[in-house]
């Protein structure tokens, strides 16, 4: 009898994962990935044993133990863990075929496992180091001069030698290679996995406007999203219409600043901050809005934008991701040097009748049922895990959606 092959094991390092949420499209990123490819890869995830910002362990979960979470296994760190030689230990004490980062500027979960790599003190196995959009212009134009220090450093200590970079468009391979150079010679163009359930979630339709156009903005409140920008458009629009604000607040002064325009907006706009949302309510939510708003400074890709267009929600957006506008109205994507165009574009959907608007909800839905297939990714994904394994140099076809 012939000796069967085991799986392949992949260590993924992050600092916030399931059940947290306000880490945002990383977390969803690998949660989709395990959801998807967990029965064919052994995934072991090592993350922080609380949320972004939060004092307090995550209730019902093991802290500084193994924990089962759907097709992966989950060590949820405690801050003790965190200290560098403790979680350099940690690392090397989990077998894996591969180490998988997922961020390029997180201390302990890619700069220290890289300068310990580096030192010969690290792991041993490939690994692949997805930058989840940090490279994109809009996000390397925040806290440049210590981003642009961090990255000089370590091209010249050699910190990328020889890993693999994953992008998830050609718009953000470019962005590796403008931000790398010499250095970013294997990048794998690899979209990222889609949550099958949000795509494919009961589309309700709202109830009828009464007069104003609903907007709706889901996201972390900090200055790459861009909230403050969509309120200097608002304050220009005539037309009457509410725009609720969802996400938590990562960074305090600049709510701050959004809060000062929030006042002195005109009667015809109301702007209300509704707190945070947990995952399992999103969908839900997004169905009651007209159109979904996010001028953020960059993405490589917005999971929240597919959720919105899961919820038949129609989504405006800034021309700095991967989306592009559609011809059946479901996706706009505007340039932010434009900002008449924002105000525009907003006061001819508040123009729109309630069929007109039925129509860009159908449209929005339509997109989403082409994003729900998920083969072609999976298979890339399947391809690049075992490319970087092998040492194998190639590059997968991007997709845009």
């Amino acid at each position: 009898m012939g000796m069967q092959c085991e799986a392949t094991r992949i260590l993924v390092l992050m600092d916030y994962f399931l059940p947290g949420f306000r880490g945002g499209g990383p977390i969803r990123s690998i949660a989709n990935l395990a959801a998807e490819l967990g029965g064919e890869f052994h995934f072991r995830i090592v993350t922080r044993d609380r949320d972004l910002g939060s004092t307090s362990p995550y209730a019902g979960v093991k802290v500084d133990a193994w924990n089962d979470v759907g097709n992966a296994r989950v060590f949820y760190a405690s801050p003790g863990r965190w200290r560098s030689a403790a979680l350099g230990r940690l690392v090397r004490g989990i077998p894996h075929d591969l180490l998988y980062l997922n961020s390029c500027f997180s201390r302990p979960c890619t700069i220290l496992p890289l300068v310990l790599r580096r030192l010969g003190y690290g792991s041993s196995a490939p690994v692949i180091l997805a930058p989840r959009g940090e490279f994109s212009e809009g996000a390397l134009a925040l806290k440049p001069r210590r981003k642009q220090a961090y990255i000089f450093i370590s091209k010249l200590a050699g910190l990328y030698r020889g890993l693999w970079w994953q992008a998830t468009a050609e718009s953000e391979a470019g962005d590796i290679r403008r931000t790398i150079g010499y250095g970013a010679e294997q990048i794998l163009v690899v979209p990222n996995l889609l949550s099958q359930q949000a795509l494919e979630g009961r589309v309700v339709a709202p109830p009828p406007r009464r007069g104003a156009l609903r907007l709706v903005f889901l996201s972390r409140i900090s200055p790459k999203k861009n909230l403050e920008y969509l309120l200097k458009v608002l304050s220009e629009v005539a037309a009457d219409l509410v725009c609720d604000v969802y996400g938590p607040i990562e960074d305090p002064a600049y709510w701050e600043n959004c809060r000062r325009l929030i006042r002195a907006l005109p009667a015809n706009v109301n702007v209300r901050h509704r707190g945070e949302l947990p995952p399992q309510q999103v969908h839900d939510v997004l169905t009651e809005y007209d159109l979904f708003v996010l001028p953020t400074l960059g993405e490589n890709f917005g999971h929240v934008v597919a959720e919105a267009l899961g919820a038949g929600t129609p989504v405006l957006i800034s021309d700095r991701t991967p989306w592009r506008s559609r011809p059946n109205g479901g996706v706009r994507a505007l340039p932010l040097e434009d900002r008449a165009a924002w105000v525009r574009y907003i006061e001819q959907c508040a123009a729109l009748d309630d069929q007109s608007l039925a129509r860009l909800r159908t449209a929005a839905s339509s997109i989403a049922r082409e994003l729900a297939d998920n083969q072609e990714a999976a298979l890339r994904y399947r391809d690049m895990f075992h490319r970087a394994v092998a040492g194998r140099a190639g590059s997968a076809v991007p997709t845009s959606p």
